[in-house]
């Protein structure tokens, strides 16, 4: 079995892999454990002066593994089982990404969606393939967003971009994404691009990054929403609304909302 996510140094510079690539990065219970895991080491390992997180395979990732989700959903602890995720994996992710002292920067290729894009807006900067494509996709399956989206989001295109993103979840590109604010370039190797930014800050004022870092944040605010994010969620999640999309999803048919 080969793992899900690789974490691999060099230098200073520390690479996380997402590598799922048989199922486009669908975050299991398995990589989102070892996602947590390798933030963690990342961020606490003083040798390190940038990160990089991109992804093996056709797509960056796809967001939550939904057939797993619906297994969960249809066991003993229901909904609050299987949203307890955000608590335990999506939100601690987020934390350690945005407050670690170094810099993070996204090589974003293929489908970037869900729980996917809040990874990708997480960082401090991001690359983008050509193929990118890019989305919120969590109204479509019943849910609200989570991954820090509530921060991030409107921070990055606006409030009002941000509600027409997440009520009329389209698919959008690397061009619109970075016109709309979502800093970040166009690669071909998106990967590569990535790796060398970060070897060149790798050897820039770390303690310098760190500060900037902490001055940009807004620590309160970034709680606030990760802790409002889990409730909203919760409350998503235990509605039929959701179970039934998911089934639909699944099931390669459209969802059929009746408001429950």
């Amino acid at each position: 079995m080969t793992d899900p996510v690789l974490l691999e140094r060099d230098g200073a510079v520390a690479v996380i892999t997402l590598n799922r690539p048989e199922a486009r990065n669908a975050l299991n219970i398995v990589l989102k454990t070892a996602l947590v895991a390798a933030v963690s080491e990342a961020a606490a390992d003083s040798a390190v002066r940038a990160v990089v997180l991109d992804a093996n395979g056709p797509a960056f990732c796809v967001g939550q593994d939904l057939a797993e989700h619906a297994t969960q959903l249809a066991g003993g602890g229901g909904a609050a089982s299987a949203i307890s995720t955000v608590r335990e994996h999506y939100s601690p992710v987020v934390r350690s990404v945005m407050t670690m002292p170094k810099p993070v920067i996204v090589a974003v290729d293929g489908a970037c969606v869900g729980a996917g894009l809040g990874l990708a807006l997480a960082g401090d900067l991001r690359v983008f393939g050509p193929g990118a494509k890019l989305g919120t996709a969590f109204t479509g399956i019943g849910l609200t967003f989570d991954t820090g989206l509530s921060y991030t989001l409107p921070r990055s295109v606006g409030d009002a971009r941000a509600r027409e993103l997440i009520l009329l979840p389209r698919m959008f590109g690397p061009q619109e994404a970075v016109s709309w604010g979502i800093t970040g370039e166009i690669a071909d190797d998106p990967r590569a691009r990535a790796r060398e930014i970060a070897g060149l800050i790798a050897q820039g004022p770390t303690t310098a990054y760190a500060e900037s870092k902490r001055l940009l944040l807004d620590v309160d605010a970034l709680e606030s929403a990760l802790e409002a994010e889990a409730v909203s969620q919760a409350r998503s999640g235990a509605a039929q609304d959701h179970r039934d999309a998911v089934e639909a999803f699944l099931a390669r048919r459209p969802p059929v909302f009746t408001g429950r």
